[in-house]
């Protein structure tokens, strides 16, 4: 699929014959009712929103978690046959548990989404097929994810990484104030097919902004994890993918010159470098990142010894 087919993330829209039969707006996804119910958190995300329910079209229950928009994505998602809530957002864990305890999905499975994401024909035929077959013991299912900038896969220097995205609401729960991890009560799966991530569809700035944010929440979980013990040896070489991605999270908190390694990591060891362009950027960018959650870390931990910010 292209990444910029039909106008999804801003781009010109392409001439009808250069449309593939994964376009979900010339062409939405068709499947036999699903039982499977579609969660999307928004907040004002009128940008994105009829994109990303252009690409759950199949499925018929389609829930939108709003956090009080002001730019008119609630109407937007009800033209488009979601039903909205509403609820402020305090942090993601809270905000997540709170949709798993208190939306009354009408299928037993779920599969979330961001409104910068959109499910594809693979993923939706694989997810349905999941949910068809009792047999499974399953209650969870990771998925990968393709992002985007500058208008291309970033392939090496983002891999897809494994996120909690397919579940039985009443089996999970999250921890975290943000990039929750979940708790599942059962076995948990891992998908083939990814969905596709545009998280620069609203341009550089707003990415700027969310990760301030997001970096203030990151630099609080930090210092908690600082304070307990460091992931066993067993852990971090888990045969396990999610298991093994955490423990390596937390082991990274502990590091030197962690913007530095993050940097090296993604630009050298992932092969980056192969992303063109866009890939040096895109590593730039997440060292950027890492940065701003050690200098936050610091900050707090100076205001909690009374010390100047």
């Amino acid at each position: 699929m292209s990444a910029v087919c039909c106008n999804l993330v801003g781009y010109s829209r392409p001439a009808p014959s250069r449309c593939t039969d994964a376009c979900m707006v010339c062409k939405p996804m068709v499947i036999e009712s699903p039982e499977i119910s579609i969660l999307v958190l928004t907040l004002n995300e009128r940008s994105n929103i009829d994109s990303c329910l252009r690409s759950v079209s199949g499925f018929r229950d389609v829930v939108v978690l709003d956090s009080l928009s002001s730019d008119g994505t609630q109407d937007a998602a009800r033209d488009r046959g979601a039903r909205v809530v509403e609820r402020p957002f305090d942090n993601w864990a809270s905000h997540q548990n709170w949709a798993m305890a208190n939306i009354g999905f009408r299928h037993p499975w779920v599969f979330y989404l961001d409104a910068d994401e959109r499910m594809t024909p693979e993923l939706a035929r694989e997810v349905a097929g999941i949910a068809a077959d009792s047999s499974r013991h399953e209650v969870a299912y990771f998925c990968g994810r393709r992002n985007y900038f500058m208008g291309r896969w970033i392939r090496h220097a983002m891999p897809p990484g494994w996120i909690m995205r397919f579940f039985q609401p009443s089996r999970i729960r999250f921890e975290r104030l943000v990039n929750p991890v979940p708790v599942i009560d059962g076995p948990h799966g891992y998908l083939q097919a990814q969905f596709e991530h545009y998280n620069f569809s609203k341009g550089l700035s707003e990415w700027f902004d969310k990760h301030n944010k997001y970096s203030q929440f990151e630099a609080i979980e930090g210092r908690k994890l600082l304070s307990g013990s460091a992931p066993s040896l067993s852990a971090l070489l888990s045969r396990d993918p999610f298991e093994r991605r955490r423990a390596l999270k937390e082991q990274s908190f502990r590091m030197p010159l962690r913007p530095t390694a993050k940097f090296l990591w993604m630009y050298l060891v992932k092969r980056g470098f192969l992303d063109g362009r866009a890939g040096f950027d895109y590593c730039r960018l997440q060292a950027m990142y890492e940065a701003m959650i050690v200098m936050k870390m610091r900050e707090l931990d100076r205001k909690e010894r009374g010390l100047q910010a």
